[in-house]
């Protein structure tokens, strides 16, 4: 069975848009959370959001190029060339046949399919752009970032919600350990920031409603929270087989281990209020990495700040760790970043990959009061220095998908 490590990482996110960046904002607790101006919120309930700022489009792929790709495809497209570049990844010297791409979305292409619709409700179905259909396309980002590489192996969209981007990872981690692949850009991608998505989430209650002050919005596992924080980006990582990393020379970050992927099999929207799901996701996993709890160092925690959610993970945490639970430190990157839903799990999975190569732990910010429910240590404000050699990332989505992967970090002896 082939090893998989991660060779190249690209990040589009409320918090900067290169892995640097990203990472020094993450690790020192800067929020990327702040109001929106984007589209009038006078008459919504929650009036802000984590957006991608100072990204040009345009500037990065020219206008004509921009135009073709909807908002969340240009983040993937961008996050992927990052990381292949980060990779030094060069197609001409690969067997493309083995090269492929795991890319998803949770809502895909839904600017396109707003502002297209309104041409056919103002203008008439005559001046719908005969490109809708490609941009909206939730596999487009997948597609284009194939396109524009030159890869020929299997082109995938997983849309599991915002388990998406651990979907991604983990099937990927699949396709090369089976030996069908040698490399495969994978994570997921989101921009879904706009007046239908916000009310839809606003009027289902799922929003923090926190207006005053936005930057402590998002408070996972706090008494005090109400609801999670929209916020938009991308996540992606180039995986390889370790032989095939090892004979290009390639740095590498850190080794993919295990994945597990499970279903609430219980509500639509609610996670399981005991955490079967996540449990059970995460003990497969673990099995399927080879190790026990005893060798996890730290949790990335799915954490949204909802109210449900994060009492739901705390027990399904303690469920599978038993005593051993409340001496790992859980860290929530969505304190920081806000929910970037489909990108999410992409996203965190780069923060692991950084957590385990410098061996700090980013804070989980804004928690002040925490909930007598959530109980476990959360590394509460300021990050924390530790050694850490394996890390567990969780990633939940609506439907009941769970899906986890463990990372290890790369030591070449």
């Amino acid at each position: 069975m082939e090893r998989v490590v991660i060779t190249g990482m690209g990040v589009i996110s409320p918090i900067g848009n290169d892995v640097d960046t990203f990472w020094s904002n993450l690790s020192q607790g800067q929020s990327g959370i702040g109001p929106i101006d984007t589209f009038d919120t006078e008459r919504y309930k929650t009036k802000f959001a984590g957006l991608v700022r100072d990204f040009d489009a345009a500037a990065i792929f020219g206008r004509k190029e921009a135009r073709r790709m909807d908002r969340f495809a240009q983040f993937a497209v961008a996050a992927a060339e990052q990381a292949v570049q980060d990779a030094g990844l060069d197609m001409e010297k690969v067997d493309r046949e083995r090269v492929s791409v795991y890319v998803g979305s949770g809502i895909g292409g839904i600017d396109t399919l707003i502002e297209q619709q309104m041409n056919l409700f103002q203008r008439g179905p005559e001046r719908i752009s005969p490109l809708l259909v490609p941009v909206m396309i939730a596999n487009s980002a997948a597609a284009t970032i194939s396109i524009r590489l030159g890869s020929w192996g299997p082109t995938l969209c997983p849309v599991t919600a915002c388990s998406i981007g651990n979907t991604a990872i983990g099937e990927a981690m699949r396709l090369i350990r089976s030996g069908d692949a040698d490399v495969v850009i994978a994570g997921g991608s989101e921009a879904a920031i706009n007046e239908v998505s916000v009310a839809g989430f606003s009027n289902s209650t799922a929003l923090s409603e926190r207006n005053d002050d936005p930057t402590v919005a998002s408070r996972p596992f706090d008494r005090d929270r109400d609801g999670f924080v929209m916020a938009e980006g991308a996540g992606i990582v180039v995986l390889e087989s370790l032989r095939h990393a090892q004979a290009r020379g390639a740095q590498i970050y850190a080794e993919v281990i295990g994945y597990g992927a499970s279903s609430d099999a219980h509500h639509m929207v609610a996670t399981h209020p005991e955490g079967r799901g996540a449990s059970q996701a995460m003990r497969q996993a673990l099995h399927n990495a080879g190790i026990t709890t005893d060798d996890v160092d730290v949790i990335s925690a799915h954490a949204t700040s909802t109210g449900v959610g994060d009492i739901s993970e705390t027990i399904a945490i303690k469920q599978l760790f038993g005593e051993r639970a409340y001496h790992i430190p859980v860290t929530a990157n969505k304190s920081i970043t806000g929910h970037m839903l489909g990108a999410a799990g992409g996203a965190e999975a780069i923060a692991l990959v950084q957590t385990l190569r410098e061996g700090l732990i980013p804070p989980t910010l804004n928690l002040h009061s925490p909930d007598p429910m959530c109980d476990l240590d959360y590394v509460p404000n300021t990050a924390r220095k530790a050694g850490v050699k394996i890390g567990l990332s969780n990633s939940f989505g609506f439907g009941g998908h769970n899906a986890v992967i463990v990372l290890k970090r790369y030591d070449e002896v």
